[in-house]
């Protein structure tokens, strides 16, 4: 079935009717996370804690109170953002075991909303990757691999090789979010934005990616990667639920500095979003080496579909679009190399039991806590900071930064209102393809089109568009201006309705419970 608004199951109204209860809702996701438990999309499930808050709900639905619409709406959580009581880990060694004493200020916005916290999802360790398949608790498996749609595609040489060694990958960094909600374990889940980090896994998953304007959303309680790029994305399985999601999180936070000040006004999207008086943006630079010929031509198709609906089409440039990818590299690994300096076996994580001396304690805490892929970033950040380099790679890297985002203004300023661009290069990879690159290899190919908006801070979101010729997720990007939020979610929403991307439809979990999709086939809870 396709997921059209006017027959999706809206959890939030049969909430409040009464249909179901949160607890019944609650008990239904736990059920399917362990249905699910191959997929590898949660490092921790949080059964009792969300039965509890469940419980809550419910009694003040049966008083007629509910919070707001996210009350009793099960949610999820990347593993890097602080959680009271419940382990925060990074995927990492360094952090096993760890548990916060506070909770990240968009996980408190959403606990105070009465959202159900089922649990943290799976990344790659400190959510540096793009395929979440770095994390030492394994890699997360893509849904789209168990489902139909890709199985009647894909012809396995052997019956015994089949399902084990065909499964994709989820993108990356955080794989396990995207994989929760595509999977309908819950309805939403936060994911963090550096690169890419929610927009291509998004893509790769078919659900809906926003990262949002930098210091709409507080970072206080993400455990940092890049300090002056790092957001809280959002992913659901649908425009709108994006929105209600980020009405609740947006806005000022007195614990992270780098916040608006002003007060942020949530909104509703027009029902029948109007496209006409727009003007849409092709960015010729994102005509990208390597971008597969089906995803070209999905993003003409898009590009048509605005035009025959009245909006303005046209060609823009952003000619430092080719030295972006680089300049993230010094500028991304710099701010880790500072970063990870915390992690010192002092205050908090794995310590090793090397006692020598303060610096052996140090280093030897550092090699057995992280991943190459770690060491490998805090290594090259550190010598791009080497007073020797600083000038030559790390200033200069700040001013091709500058004109990066000054790309974006000169192009809004002209009158552009939003830009459309591919998210990725192509559809998901399968796992034993992927791992024959390294990481640093993969992320510079997988976040080419993504971290633009991450250096200009702007808001971007990707939307499932299309299945690919082997039966899996495609997505295309809208990049909006800084906090024209509305804008951008309204236009999503219209391409979202043109598109109907069609339904997962997940063969052996449905068998297992019949009853619980029947309840869950919504795109949406809002």
């Amino acid at each position: 079935g396709l997921c059209q608004p006017v027959w999706r199951f809206q959890v939030s109204s049969a909430l409040k009717e009464g249909h179901v209860t949160p607890t019944e809702l609650c008990q239904r996701c736990l059920a399917l996370i362990k249905s699910t438990r191959f997929l590898n999309a949660y490092i921790t499930v949080a059964e009792e804690t969300a039965l509890k808050q469940a419980e809550e709900s419910e009694k003040r639905y049966k008083r007629g109170q509910p919070l707001g619409v996210l009350d009793g709406i099960p949610i999820a959580v990347k593993d890097n953002f602080n959680t009271a009581g419940i382990e925060t880990t990074c995927a990492s060694n360094m952090l096993k075991g760890y548990i916060s004493p506070y909770n990240a200020t968009v996980v408190q916005k959403l606990l105070d909303q009465g959202a159900v916290l089922l649990g943290k999802t799976n990344l790659d360790e400190f959510a540096m990757g793009s395929g979440s398949t770095d994390g030492v608790f394994g890699p997360v498996r893509n849904p789209w691999s168990y489902s139909r749609q890709y199985k009647e595609k894909s012809v396995p040489k052997s019956h015994s090789e089949d399902e084990e060694s065909n499964w994709v990958i989820t993108g990356g960094s955080s794989g396990g979010s995207a994989a929760a909600v595509s999977s309908f374990t819950c309805f939403a889940a936060l994911g963090s934005d550096t690169g890419g980090s929610t927009r291509n896994p998004a893509a790769h998953c078919g659900v809906v990616g926003l990262k949002p304007t930098y210091g709409l959303i507080s970072r206080h309680g993400l455990i940092p990667l890049v300090n002056s790029m790092d957001v809280p994305g959002i992913l659901t399985r649908c425009v709108d639920d994006a929105a209600v999601v980020l009405g609740s999180l947006a806005g000022h936070d007195p614990k992270d500095s780098t916040t608006i000040q002003d007060n942020f006004k949530p909104f509703e999207l027009p029902s029948l979003p109007d496209v006409s008086k727009l003007s849409i943006g092709i960015p010729k630079e994102y005509h990208a080496p390597g971008l597969s010929s089906e995803i070209l031509a999905l993003w003409s198709k898009a590009a048509d579909l605005f035009k025959n609906a009245g909006a303005k089409v046209i060609e823009v440039s952003l000619p430092h679009t080719r030295y972006s990818i680089v300049c993230y590299h010094v500028l991304c690994t710099a701010e880790v190399a500072s970063n990870m300096a915390r992690f010192d076996g002092l205050e908090y994580g794995h310590r090793s039991d090397m006692n020598k001396s303060t610096e052996s304690m140090y280093a030897a805490t550092r090699r057995e806590g992280f991943n190459d892929v770690v060491r490998g970033r805090i290594l090259s950040g550190n010598y791009f900071l080497l007073k020797q380099n600083y000038e030559n790679y790390f200033i200069k890297a700040q001013k091709v930064r500058r004109l990066i985002a000054n790309d974006f203004l000169k192009v809004f300023g002209s009158g552009v209102d939003i830009l459309l661009t591919p998210t990725t290069l192509s559809d998901a990879v399968p796992y034993r393809e992927f791992i024959k690159e390294d990481n640093r290899t993969r992320s510079a190919q997988d976040d080419i089109l993504t971290q633009a908006a991450n250096m200009a801070g702007l808001p971007a979101i990707n939307v499932p568009t299309a299945l690919s010729e082997r039966g899996l997720p495609v997505g295309l990007q809208f990049i909006g201006r800084s906090f024209q939020e509305k804008q951008l979610l309204t236009v999503a929403k219209w391409f979202e309705k043109q598109v109907k991307f069609p339904m997962i439809q997940l063969e052996e979990v449905k068998r297992h419970n019949h009853d619980v999709f029947q309840h869950q086939k919504s795109a949406s809870f809002s």
